[in-house]
C-alpha cells in the first residue's frame, strides 16, 4: 500500500467558536462546515502555548515550549531537534511549506528587512528541504504589501490577496506532487484572520458581507484590563470602541479563508488526492476580543486555547464522528507520524493519540498548557501554567500564586472560578497534581521569563533595534 500523503492547513487566530459548525451564527464558513461532516471532529483540541511562534515550535517538534526554547515570539528557533519534517525526509516523503513561518527572529520594528523575513536554506527550515515559499511574519495581506521568499532574500510580491495567492500556490504544488510516485506532506500556513482588523486588510467583497451585521461584546467582557495581561493583551479605551468593528473584519477574513479552503478541497478531490491523503484543518490559537478584559491570546481561557481540529482520511477515520478526548499541540506530531506508519522520535514529549482519533481508544488525560512570557518581550510577571481535561481548566500564575478552576461544562465563559470553593477542593487538588506531574515529567521548573534570556537563548536572539510594535 502506498504511504498516505499529508495535507495540513492551519490558520492564524481562528478560534473554535468562530466557525459555523460550532454554532456561530455570524460565521460564514460553509466549506469548513461541509468538511466537518466529511472528517473526524476533534472537538477538545487546545493550543498548548497559544502564541504564534511557540505553537509552531511545538507542532514541528512534538515538544513543550520549555524544551523547544521558543519561549516568546521574538527569538530564533533552536535547530537541534529531530523534527516532523526530518522524519518525513527519512521515510521518503517530499515536503512543501507555504506561508507564515514565525520561527526565525525579527528585529522589533524591522520585520520587513530580508535579513529578518527570509528564512535561509538549511537547518533554520527545520527539515523542510524541498519546496519552501515562506516569510517569517507580518500581518498585511493586501496586494502590494504581501510577499514571500523562495531560496533568496529577494521579496516576491503576491499579485492578489495573500490567502488567495497562497491557495493558488498550494494547488499548483499539489498538481506537481500528485504526478510523482513519492508520498508528500504539504503544510499551508495562512496568516488570516490575524489582526490588524482594518477594512484595507480584507477584500472589499468580504467586508460587504458583514458591514451591516450587528456584533456584540462577549458575555464575559470586562471593561478593565486583566492585571496579568502583557502589553499585547491590554486594550486602550480607543481600542475598546473598535472591538465590534474588529469582529466585522475578523469574520470577513474568516469567510475569505473558508472560500479558499473550499477551492483547495475541490482541487484535492479533482486530483484524486482525497483517496490516500490525511487532511487536517486547524489553527494555532484563538482571540479574546475583550473577554476577561483581554485581547489577543497567550492565556488559558477557552477563547485563546480552544481550536478547531478536523482530520479526514477516507477509509480510516470515521466521517462525521466527534471525538472528545483532549488533543494538545505536542500530540499532533506523534499522532500523525504513527498514523502514517512512521517512527516517533524518542525525544518527543507529546502522546500518540492516533487510536483515539480512530475511535479505537479513549483517554481521560488532559493537556498541560503554558505561558513562559509576554508575547514578544522578556518581562517577568505574566507566567502561568494550566491543565485542562474534558471538563475543567485549572490554572496558576507564578507572580502571586493565584489559582483558578473553571467548570467548562457548567460555565463555558469561565466567569466563576471555583478554586476557593470548598466543594471543589478535591477537584482543584487533583487537577493541580496532574499538572505538576506533567511538568515534572518534562523537567519544567516554572521559571521566570528572564531565566530563559539569561540561560537559554542569547545566541538565538536578535536584539531590539527599534520601537516595539505591540500589535505583532
Amino acid at each position: 500500500m502506498k504511504k498516505p500523503n499529508l495535507i495540513y492547513i492551519f490558520a492564524d487566530q481562528l478560534r473554535f467558536n468562530s466557525v459555523g459548525y460550532n454554532g456561530d451564527t455570524n460565521a460564514e464558513t460553509p466549506n469548513i462546515d461541509a468538511f466537518c461532516k466529511e472528517s473526524t471532529n476533534l472537538c477538545q483540541a487546545v493550543s498548548g502555548h497559544p502564541v504564534c511562534a511557540p505553537y509552531r515550535a511545538s507542532l514541528f517538534t512534538g515538544k513543550y515550549t520549555t524544551s523547544t526554547g521558543m519561549v516568546i515570539n521574538e527569538i530564533r528557533m533552536n535547530t537541534n531537534h529531530h523534527t516532523f519534517a526530518d522524519v518525513l525526509n527519512e521515510n521518503g516523503y517530499e515536503t512543501a511549506y507555504i506561508g507564515k513561518w514565525h520561527m526565525y527572529a525579527n528585529e522589533w520594528g524591522n520585520h520587513y528587512d530580508p535579513k529578518n523575513s527570509y528564512i535561509p536554506e538549511g537547518r533554520d527550515r527545520l527539515g523542510f528541504n524541498d519546496y519552501f515559499a515562506a516569510y517569517n511574519f507580518r500581518h498585511e495581506y493586501a496586494v502590494g504589501t504581501a510577499y514571500y521568499h523562495l531560496n533568496s532574500p529577494e521579496k516576491i510580491y503576491y499579485d492578489k490577496y495573500e490567502p488567495d495567492a497562497q491557495t493558488d500556490m498550494a494547488i499548483e504544488q499539489l498538481h506537481r506532487l500528485s504526478e510523482k510516485d513519492t508520498p508528500f506532506a504539504l503544510f499551508l500556513s495562512v496568516g488570516t484572520p490575524h489582526d490588524p482588523w482594518v477594512k484595507e486588510n480584507v477584500p472589499p467583497q468580504y467586508y460587504e458581507k458583514f458591514k451591516d451585521k450587528q456584533f456584540s461584546l462577549p458575555p464575559n467582557y470586562l471593561p478593565e484590563n486583566d492585571p496579568y495581561a502583557d502589553a499585547w493583551a491590554k486594550l486602550s479605551e480607543e481600542e475598546r470602541m473598535e472591538l465590534t468593528e474588529w469582529m466585522r473584519v475578523y469574520y470577513a477574513m474568516a469567510a475569505n479563508l473558508d472560500d479558499n479552503f473550499g477551492r483547495l478541497m475541490e482541487a484535492v478531490k479533482k486530483m484524486g488526492l482525497d483517496k490516500n491523503s490525511i487532511i487536517v484543518f486547524t489553527t494555532d490559537h484563538g482571540e479574546l476580543f475583550g473577554a476577561h478584559g483581554r485581547r489577543a491570546k497567550n492565556i488559558f481561557y477557552e477563547e485563546a486555547v480552544r481550536v478547531p481540529f478536523l482530520i479526514k482520511w477516507d477509509g480510516y477515520l470515521e466521517a462525521g464522528a466527534k471525538r472528545d478526548f483532549v488533543l494538545n499541540t505536542v500530540d499532533i506530531m506523534p499522532s500523525l507520524l504513527s498514523m502514517m506508519g512512521m517512527p516517533v522520535p524518542e525525544e518527543v514529549e507529546g502522546t500518540d493519540l492516533s487510536r483515539c482519533m480512530e475511535g479505537k481508544e479513549d483517554t481521560q488525560e488532559g493537556a498541560l498548557m503554558m505561558c513562559t512570557g509576554p508575547t514578544a518581550d522578556f518581562e517577568d510577571g505574566h507566567e502561568w501554567r494550566a491543565y485542562r481535561d474534558k471538563r475543567y481548566t485549572f490554572a496558576v500564575y507564578k507572580a502571586d500564586g493565584k489559582k483558578l478552576l473553571f467548570d467548562n461544562l457548567e460555565d463555558p465563559y469561565q466567569m466563576n472560578s471555583l478554586a476557593e470553593d470548598p466543594a471543589y477542593s478535591q477537584i482543584a487538588e487533583q487537577m493541580e497534581r496532574r499538572m505538576r506531574e506533567k511538568m515534572a515529567a518534562i523537567k519544567d521548573t516554572f521559571e521566570n521569563t528572564s531565566y530563559y534570556k539569561e540561560n537559554w537563548i542569547e545566541d538565538r536572539l536578535i536584539m531590539r533595534t527599534a520601537t516595539v510594535n505591540c500589535r505583532e
